[in-house]
């Protein structure tokens, strides 16, 4: 993006919204709530299992309508599970910016979260830097590289109005579980949350010069008594409603505003 094309990004009005939900499962109330159709515009260029679904939503007033293009990471042809973690994430992110150009991209989705500091199962995040917890490369000029930092958009404005969202760092690596030295990494991360996707789907909005936002909602607490697999697999479904309840939120909040009133 040119400096003219994001000098218009930041201040005019934002049409159309990115977001980007690794699994099916923690999209799917989403999709039903928006009655969002599949999308002819996207991936038919690219060996990509994403699926892409778009529709435009009004939250009453005439102005304030925006285009929501809402991209899953899809099934995995090999092994039939939804394809989570990193790889998939950019690739997804990569065709979805090409292709539809949005003002912001949302990676919305579940995460582990940290009993350390505050984190309860339901509580929904708006993540406020995302960091790697799993690229550690001990040679002085890569360690920063590795750990990836990315600061999200600031939304002052949008965290004023709607309260229930919690602030926190996010930290992302490529397993569900988590080693010893996973652990000691988000605690230098300052992670209250962890999961598989976000700081990926940040590194490739950052090459665009695209506007971040990250939403996350707990399914399990990484440093409690219960395995994760159990806690996340009991959890999702809620998860995805909260999703539900709180996406619609920042959609509404951010449409017809510019990226700087957000």
């Amino acid at each position: 993006a040119d400096n003219n094309t994001q000098q218009r990004t930041i201040m005019g009005a934002i049409k159309t919204i990115a977001v980007l939900i690794a699994m099916e499962a923690e999209a799917e109330p989403l999709i039903s709530s928006f009655k969002l159709l599949p999308c002819p515009k996207s991936h038919h260029h690219a060996p990509l299992p994403s699926v892409v679904r778009s529709g435009e939503i009004s939250f009453g007033e005439e102005n304030k309508a925006v285009e929501i293009v809402l991209v899953t990471c899809g099934q995995d042809a090999t092994h039939a599970v939804d394809s989570v973690g990193t790889v998939n994430a950019a690739l997804c992110a990569y065709e979805v910016l090409k292709t539809h150009r949005p003002d912001v991209l949302i990676n919305a989705g579940t995460a582990g979260g940290f009993q350390s500091k505050g984190c309860e199962i339901g509580d929904v995040f708006l993540v406020s830097e995302v960091k790697f917890h799993d690229r550690r490369i001990p040679i002085p000029t890569f360690t920063s590289y590795g750990i990836g930092a990315i600061e999200t958009l600031k939304t002052p404005n949008m965290r004023k109005e709607i309260t229930s969202l919690k602030l926190g760092i996010c930290s992302t690596g490529n397993s569900l579980d988590a080693t010893d030295v996973d652990r000691e990494m988000m605690l230098q991360n300052d992670a209250s949350v962890k999961e598989m996707e976000a700081a990926a789907v940040a590194k490739v909005c950052e090459m665009f010069k695209t506007p971040f936002v990250c939403v996350k909602a707990i399914t399990d607490i990484v440093d409690g008594p219960h395995a994760t697999e159990t806690e996340f697999l009991e959890n999702l479904a809620m998860a995805g409603r909260r999703l539900q309840e709180t996406v619609p939120k920042v959609l509404e909040f951010m449409s017809g505003k510019s990226v700087a009133d957000l």
